[in-house]
């Protein structure tokens, strides 16, 4: 039981980090010349520079759903703590699970998002970075976790 709860935690962490790392780094889409977040478009011609990302209300949205998936994820693994010693035997972890799934849900709707808008914004030579691509990497980590915890129940 504790090796499971561990990786539980471990599953659970992992998506954490995740989540904090494609909002918090520069490189959801990357060019030759420049790369592109969350928070702002950088160039590294005529000595860099960096615009604050103003594409329009889509940026923020992106930016407002990923910050709650991170909020949720963080209030899901204090609870999973707080049941783990005040549930009763038996019982199920649907709360923590509950704030899981709805993370990895703003972490989908914001990758979505990004997808669909960002070739308005971003220009065409340039790809998708490493952060674009681990927020969807944490997409099923974290509705994953999620599950795993409505299904598991407390044993003595």
């Amino acid at each position: 039981m504790l090796l499971l709860l561990l990786g539980i935690v471990f599953l659970h962490v992992a998506a954490l980090v995740l989540l904090f790392v494609s909002t918090i780094v520069s490189a959801w889409t990357t060019g030759q010349t420049s790369t592109s977040d969350l928070w702002s478009n950088c160039t590294t011609v005529a000595g860099g520079y960096c615009d604050p990302a103003t594409a329009g209300e889509w940026i923020q949205a992106v930016q407002a759903v990923m910050i709650l998936s991170i909020i949720f994820s963080c209030i899901s693994l204090f609870l999973f703590f707080c049941q783990l010693f005040t549930l009763q035997k038996g019982g199920r972890f649907f709360l923590t699970g509950t704030f899981q799934i709805i993370a990895s849900l703003f972490v989908m709707c914001g990758g979505i998002i990004y997808t669909v808008m960002s070739p308005t914004w971003v220009p065409e030579t340039d790809t998708y970075g490493y952060s674009y691509i681990l927020a969807w990497v944490a997409f099923p980590l974290a509705f994953i976790s999620g599950l795993i915890y409505v299904i598991l129940r407390k044993r003595e």
